[in-house]
This record gives C-alpha cells, sequence and structure tokens, in this order.
C-alpha cells in the first residue's frame, strides 16, 4: 500500500507529531511496510481458532484475603523521627 506524503502528514496531525519535511518519504516507506504486513496477516485462515488476550496462559498472582489483627498505633510511630499522641508529626505544608 503506497502512502502519499499528505497522508503522513496528517496522521502525524493527528497523534500530535512533528516530522520533519525531509523524514516524511521516509516515514511513508516504513508505514507503508507496516501496512503490507498487517494485509498479510489478514491472509491466515484462522478459522477454528478460539480469540485470546495473551498469547499464553495466564493465571491470577493474587493472594487469598485473610482478616488480620490492624497495626497498634504504638508500632505504627515506633520509628518514626518525631511523633506525638500516636501520630506522626510532619511539616507543615500550605
Amino acid at each position: 500500500m503506497k502512502l502519499t506524503t499528505e497522508q503522513v502528514q496528517h496522521v502525524a496531525n493527528l497523534a500530535r507529531l512533528e516530522i520533519e519535511p525531509q523524514a516524511v518519504e521516509k516515514m511513508a516507506g516504513q508505514l507503508a511496510t507496516i501496512l503490507a504486513y498487517v494485509q498479510k496477516l489478514s491472509e491466515v485462515d484462522t478459522t477454528g481458532v478460539e480469540p485470546t488476550s495473551h498469547a499464553i496462559a495466564l493465571t491470577n498472582a493474587f493472594r487469598e484475603d485473610r482478616v488480620h489483627e490492624h497495626l497498634k498505633p504504638e508500632s505504627a510511630v515506633a520509628n518514626a523521627p518525631e511523633k506525638e499522641d500516636g501520630s506522626f508529626v510532619v511539616p507543615k505544608v500550605i
């Protein structure tokens, strides 16, 4: 598929890209090669192939939720450089 320089500039504008005028011809050739490859992929017979979202099977890596006792305030602020009444003391931010 041959792309014109106007088409390349239009796509670049939509993507908010600045392309140097001397690079437009090169970009047109590269995009044409990519589109030709995608066209080639559409020729593959995928009858009976289930759609997938990943090339390999994935499993959930999350652990089961377990109820635990919450952290005691004294433990939470134990290593704080400054603390007051069970809370962290931090610089005032305005």
